[in-house]
Parts: structure tokens; C-alpha cells; sequence
């Protein structure tokens, strides 16, 4: 009886708003969660070099020994052009590289191989994708998708407009190609980076998508399935590896979903109108971190960091978690900002 009633209270407090907490004397750094899932909010993570300048931070993962890599389209004020910085598990700045990615970096994922990690990235300015090794050397790009139907010139000779923004590896190491700021397609190569099918085009009907923004392989429950974030629909949009709509989820619960990440059977997905949500195994709201709720995240983005408000996010664009269960979170604004929610429960 007592399990059923300690099941019952966490329960109550998973489903229960999520607050946000400052010290009043100013010292303590913001606390933002609800129940089980409360963080610490630690903006401006990583002790970035004085040379380098972030322009908007748009992606972030982490590697097996837990250092922490940032994709950015660096600053006019940088003195550097490189686009990738990595720092170890404490903040502490290890090596930069990948100035080609300047004004363009956008998507970022990595993957085990074998013995080997690889970084996939998307460039949404040369419209390309790309895999590297973790120190920088390229394996391989893919270009336009010029064997698909679906990229073929119209009637004006021209051909539809192609700009990547995520991608996803499945267990079979077929390659999923979000193609989020063009034509609102997913397109699929096999491991050898050759084009094998595209799938969805832009639309508000089952199957159909505007600005496929993230996209992440859901394991959860054993068969694959590809997981969309169709950002402008404002919903989250399955389909079988073969590209058949499986459903639609989280309508009414996320906003401007941008990417994904997967605890366990936790969601995390960073949503571009202020906030941060974490959704359980069948879909439900398990809480929304760092909401902004004023409607300020338009204007603010543009703004120096000063002006940023402590606890609360402005554009999450990617986020991800940590062995731990800490969460990382880059943000669309023109300064940069990477903050770190240390889990304190």
C-alpha cells in the first residue's frame, strides 16, 4: 500500500507545472523543474576562448568520454572562423576546427562505429551534409539530392530548393536527411551514402510536413521508428524506416519543436518559443524547463547576453543529456549561449 501511495505522489508531481526559482540574494544560480525532474541552471556553460565568438549555438551532443562539442555559425566580432568547440565533462575549452561550416552550421549528431565515434553535420549555406572523425578530418559529403524525383527542375528549369537542418542514423546505418529549410522532404541514403528514397514534402496532412526541423531514430518500445519534429505543423510526426506515416503525437504540447534526444523512455525536446519540454514513453508532459512565457524570445534573440533573463531559455535550438542526466541546451540567439541544467534530484 505504501508503493501504491509513493507512486501515486510522483505521479502528481510529474504532472504538476513546472516551476522556476531564484535565490533572492542573487547567488545561487536558478533552479527550474517540478518534482523528480528539478535542475540547476548554469547559462554561459564552458570557458570559451577569448579569440573565438559565438554566433548562434545550433547544435550540441556529446561523446563517450563525456566531452561536449558545439556547432555555431560564429560571430562577426570572432577572431576565429572555426565552427565546432570542444570542451571536457568540466567546462574546460580542449580544441576548435571547421571553419568551411562558418554562416551554415546548423545540425549535429554523432554515432559509434566499430571502435570509432563519428560527427554528422548539416550546412544549411552549402546546402550539404557531411561525417567527420571527432578531431576534424572529413570521411565524406553528400550534396544535393539530385537522384530523387522529388528534386527534378520544374517547369522553369529550376530545381526545388534543398537546405538540411537534422539527420538520423538507424541500427542499419541508412542515413535520414531532414531537409527542414527547403523542401520539407526526408530524404534517405544507405551507409555508402548513396540515395535511396525520399519521403514527406510539404503539407499539414498525415504524412506531409513544414520545416521537418529535428528528426532522431525512436527505439523505445524495440522497432525503429523515424521521429520528425514537423516544427511549423507545431507537432511531432512518426514514420515507419520505409517513410510510411505512422501517427502524429505532443499536439497542443509543443510549440516550435526543433530536435530530440532520448533518456531512457524520456523525450527531450528544445522548442524554439522558450522552453525545454521533457515527454514520457507514451507521449505525455512530464514538464516544461525554462519556459519564458512572456512571448519576448522573438525580440530578445537579437539581444546582447546581459539582456538575457536568468533561468529562462530564449530559443532552444538543440539539446541533449549527459551520462548524468544533465541536460545541455544551445540557443538561436546572435550571441550565443550554451547553458548546462544540472539535475539535482
Amino acid at each position: 500500500m505504501l508503493l501504491c501511495h509513493r507512486r501515486k505522489f510522483f505521479h502528481t508531481l510529474a504532472a504538476a507545472p513546472a516551476l522556476w526559482t531564484q535565490d533572492k540574494s542573487g547567488s545561487r544560480p536558478p533552479v527550474t523543474g517540478t518534482g523528480p525532474w528539478l535542475f540547476e541552471v548554469q547559462h554561459d556553460w564552458g570557458s570559451l576562448p577569448e579569440r573565438i565568438a559565438y554566433g548562434n549555438t545550433h547544435g550540441v551532443c556529446i561523446d563517450s568520454q563525456g566531452f561536449v562539442y558545439i556547432h555555431h555559425t560564429v560571430h562577426a566580432a570572432s577572431q576565429s572562423d572555426d565552427t565546432v568547440v570542444v570542451f571536457d565533462p568540466r567546462g574546460r575549452f580542449v580544441r576548435s576546427w571547421g571553419p568551411e561550416f562558418k554562416g551554415g552550421a546548423h545540425g549535429l549528431a554523432i554515432r559509434r562505429e566499430g571502435s570509432e565515434e563519428f560527427l554528422y553535420f548539416c550546412d544549411t549555406r552549402r546546402a550539404m551534409v557531411a561525417k567527420y572523425s571527432l578531431r576534424g578530418e572529413r570521411v565524406w559529403e553528400l550534396g544535393y539530392p539530385e537522384e530523387s524525383p522529388a528534386y527534378q527542375p520544374g517547369a522553369d528549369g529550376k530545381r526545388p530548393r534543398y537546405s538540411p537542418t537534422n539527420l538520423a542514423i538507424a541500427s542499419s546505418g541508412d542515413i535520414y536527411v531532414a531537409d527542414g529549410y527547403g523542401s520539407s522532404c526526408i530524404n534517405v541514403y544507405g551507409a555508402d551514402g548513396r540515395w535511396k528514397f525520399t519521403f514527406g514534402g510539404k503539407g499539414k496532412e498525415a504524412g506531409r510536413l513544414d520545416c521537418p526541423h529535428g528528426i532522431a531514430i525512436d527505439r523505445r518500445g524495440g522497432a525503429e521508428r523515424v521521429l520528425v519534429a514537423d516544427r511549423t505543423n507545431r507537432r511531432l510526426q512518426y514514420f515507419s524506416l520505409e517513410g510510411e506515416p505512422l501517427g502524429t503525437a505532443a499536439e497542443g504540447v509543443v510549440k516550435l519543436p526543433c530536435h530530440f534526444d532520448f533518456r531512457g523512455g524520456t523525450l527531450l525536446v528544445p522548442d524554439l518559443e522558450a522552453r525545454v519540454t521533457l515527454l514520457d514513453g507514451s507521449g505525455r508532459l512530464i514538464a516544461h524547463l525554462g519556459e519564458d512565457p512572456s512571448g519576448a524570445w522573438g525580440e530578445l534573440r537579437k539581444q546582447p547576453r546581459e539582456r538575457f533573463p536568468a533561468g529562462k531559455f530564449i530559443c532552444p535550438h538543440a539539446a541533449c543529456f549527459d551520462p548524468e542526466g544533465n541536460i545541455f541546451v544551445v540557443e538561436w540567439v546572435e550571441a550565443g549561449r550554451v547553458t548546462k541544467l544540472k539535475r539535482l534530484v
